[in-house]
């Protein structure tokens, strides 16, 4: 069986536009993209700031105070460089390069983390690490942005969708793999060393994603002339300010983090029902893993299909889970019941892993060229501030209690319904 049908059979689309060649062209680059991001997703999966991560601090001793900034520095991290990061790509003839860098950059600071887990331990473990996980982040900036653009010149309409979703898939399996293989091996206290092992193997997985991605071909275009980098904040404020519809994108993509923030909240109940330790971790982290596995490439589908409509689907979903959940808390005896948390956590995950492959989609699909690249920097900076932003109200209405958190981000998700029903479609099959 040739690459082509190969590539053919993973990714469906109407292709009686294409010329054999272009054909042959596509599914060599989508399924090089496909390989790397694989190996990145399945490096994602051990430089985890929601699981993997904080079980290494607390088999180190590292204080508690800095468990609580691995999520902000990286998430945030890979967001806000990339307005600024933007002019650079855009002057830069051929992008694989700086997605080759990134992933470099991402391969340092798993390295840099194994090492501090082996040798280091307490506050200077959790220190180097923190460090290490900001280099990390900021390569990601560089992949993140690089990444999308070349999706954009590499592979058409209808099929972009498809590539992420397969590649979503993938590594669900591997997370539904490595949350049995962490409960086998580590027990109820997974020790530093697994762990350092772990973070040294996915190092060598971004290396090797690096080496794939390499052997992309995209069109010879020129570069941007003359783009400085020293009004980036200035023309990222005037894209927001002067495109409408790019605006109400921002807006909706925020309202979605109601599937983003609202999973470490379910983990936190089911920890003071009695199911703390690795063993009662676990399920979640396979769980992650089946939301991959099951919505990965059916997503894909749908986001090429409509991505406006499937980010709509996401928001009003995952309130829809949320409101449900605090309705079973009020009943005593399945608050008590181990099975409500980690069902609860699938169910917001499969809606995560929904709205991610949609908002992919929609601002791949939204513009062209070197827009693109503009498009996709200046909205994962706009979300880098704004994710601090409803991380600290989410966060502060968590001293109240948990669950005025996830009725706050319930209410978040009808907000992004409505914000994401007045886009314009954008996606091949919708038009």
């Amino acid at each position: 069986m040739s690459l082509t049908s190969v590539y053919q059979r993973l990714v469906r689309a109407d292709r009686s536009d294409q010329s054999r060649d272009e054909q042959r062209e596509v599914a060599a680059n989508g399924t090089r993209q496909i390989v790397a991001e694989a190996l990145q997703a399945t490096g994602d999966q051990v430089v985890n700031a929601k699981t993997v991560l904080p079980w290494l601090f607390a088999a180190l001793g590292v204080p508690a105070g800095l468990t609580g900034l691995l999520v902000p520095i990286r998430e945030s991290g890979s967001m806000l460089p990339q307005a600024a990061l933007a002019p650079w790509v855009e002057r830069t003839r051929r992008r694989r390069h700086l997605w080759v860098l990134g992933a470099a950059g991402q391969a340092l600071g798993a390295a840099s983390m194994s090492g501090a887990a082996a040798v280091l331990d307490g506050l200077v473990a959790g220190l180097v690490i923190l460090v290490a996980l900001a280099v990390f982040a900021l390569a990601r900036a560089l992949t993140s942005l690089a990444g999308k653009d070349v999706l954009g010149r590499t592979v058409p309409k209808g099929e972009r969708g498809q590539i992420t979703g397969v590649t979503t898939v993938l590594s669900g399996a591997v997370a539904i793999s490595l949350g049995v293989g962490i409960r086998l091996l580590g027990g109820d206290g997974a020790g530093a060393g697994v762990l350092a092992w772990l973070l040294a193997i996915a190092a060598v997985l971004w290396v090797l994603a690096l080496v794939v991605f390499l052997g992309i071909r995209e069109p010879d275009e020129e570069p941007t002339p003359g783009t400085e980098t020293s009004g980036w904040a200035g023309r990222a404020v005037a894209l927001l300010r002067e495109d409408r519809t790019f605006r109400r994108f921002v807006l909706a993509r925020t309202l979605l983090l109601v599937s983003a923030l609202s999973p470490p909240f379910v983990v936190a109940l089911a920890a003071q029902s009695g199911g703390g330790g690795l063993s009662g971790l676990g399920p979640f982290v396979i769980a992650q893993g089946i939301a991959g596995l099951i919505g990965g490439r059916t997503f894909g589908r749908l986001a090429d299909r409509s991505s406006r409509d499937l980010m709509v689907w996401g928001a009003g979903a995952a309130s829809a889970v949320i409101a449900g959940f605090l309705l079973l808390l009020l009943v005593p005896a399945l608050r008590e019941g181990w099975w409500l948390y980690p069902v609860t956590y699938l169910l917001l995950a499969l809606t995560h892993t929904g709205v991610r492959v949609a908002r992919k989609t929609y601002v791949v699909d939204l513009a062209e060229g070197d827009q693109r690249t503009e498009y996709v920097a200046v909205a994962n900076t706009a979300m880098g501030v704004l994710l601090l932003v409803a991380g600290a109200l989410s966060g502060g209405l968590a001293l109240l209690g948990e669950e005025v958190a996830l009725l706050f981000l319930g209410i978040l998700g009808l907000g992004g319904v409505l914000v994401s029903r007045t886009l314009p479609e954008v996606s091949r099959g919708a038009t």
